[in-house]
């Protein structure tokens, strides 16, 4: 997968066949179907060679719905599947039947909802015994877990998660979600700058958009990425569109030529890495 330019993080759903809880109504732009067809037309202008389709719900039928998309359409290369993490016993079930498929590259739950009170409001939901074990086997089993945060507890506990399976490569989705709106940084640079300290966390440039004003600018992203990048390096940085979740805040083709122009700066190689080369060993592409 020499030199593919990869968006690592990608959703499709189709809310008319199944349910997606949390696109409300409110969320106008995103309350309705976003196909292969439609994604292949957002993303013709901006040369993508792959995606990372990424789970949308916490359910088996939006995780089915990906392995029908990834049959039919070879620009999937990788899926983030769903299996219940607090369920221990049906996760390793659901776990040995989806490693059959080798498009499933890892595993996501939508933990930045657990502080909902349909799940329990625990900000700490990550780190309980059950789901600590599920996480072990999907370690065992060679598969990676994306962890989606939007609060400084959220990213704290990932820390945690990556020090009791430090055998578990663990993606940090959309930054973190910094507060890029209100230009608060600090807290949320000594969380990454912690984070980057554990050999096994990766961080996931996306969805950067979508927490910044409407009126956002490349330069409201720079300090924010230089943070990642000091911190990481060009070794453990991935580019993803986030599409349709950017849709709330400008298209698909803006948000990933601004996504480009913050790397612009870097060498050959080091954009070669963050573009391509890092997703596919983190999520084993080739594999």
């Amino acid at each position: 997968m020499k030199n593919m330019i990869i968006d690592a993080h990608q959703h499709l759903w189709v809310k008319s066949e199944r349910e997606y809880s949390w696109i409300t109504p409110e969320l106008k732009e995103l309350d309705k179907d976003f196909t292969p067809e439609d994604f292949l037309e957002a993303s013709t202008t901006c040369k993508i060679d792959g995606t990372v389709l990424v789970q949308a719900a916490d359910t088996y039928e939006d995780t089915s719905y990906m392995l029908e998309v990834a049959r039919k359409y070879s620009f999937v290369k990788g899926i983030v599947a769903w299996v219940p993490f607090d369920r221990t016993f049906e996760a390793r079930a659901a776990i040995e039947t989806l490693s059959s498929n080798r498009i499933v590259k890892g595993f996501r739950n939508l933990t930045h909802d657990y502080s909902n009170a349909k799940y329990e409001s625990d900000d700490y939901w990550i780190t309980r015994s059950a789901v600590i074990e599920t996480l072990q086997y999907i370690a065992e089993r060679k598969f990676t877990l994306d962890f989606v945060a939007v609060n400084a507890n959220h990213l704290n506990q990932v820390i945690r998660v990556a020090e009791m399976v430090p055998d578990l490569n663990i993606m940090i989705d959309h930054l973190g979600k910094p507060d890029i709106a209100n230009a608060a940084i600090a807290e949320w640079a000594q969380i990454i700058k912690k984070a980057s300290e554990l050999g096994n966390i990766y961080l996931k440039v996306s969805g950067l958009n979508t927490a910044s004003k409407k009126d956002w600018k490349v330069t409201d992203w720079k300090p924010y990425f230089e943070v990642a990048y000091d911190n990481f390096g060009a070794d453990r940085l991935v580019l993803g569109g986030d599409w349709p979740v950017i849709e709330l805040s400008d298209s698909f083709e803006k948000v990933w030529s601004s996504q480009l122009e913050l790397i612009s700066h870097l060498s050959d190689l080091e954009r070669a890495k963050i573009l391509g080369l890092n997703a596919a060993k983190f999520y084993k592409l080739e594999e």
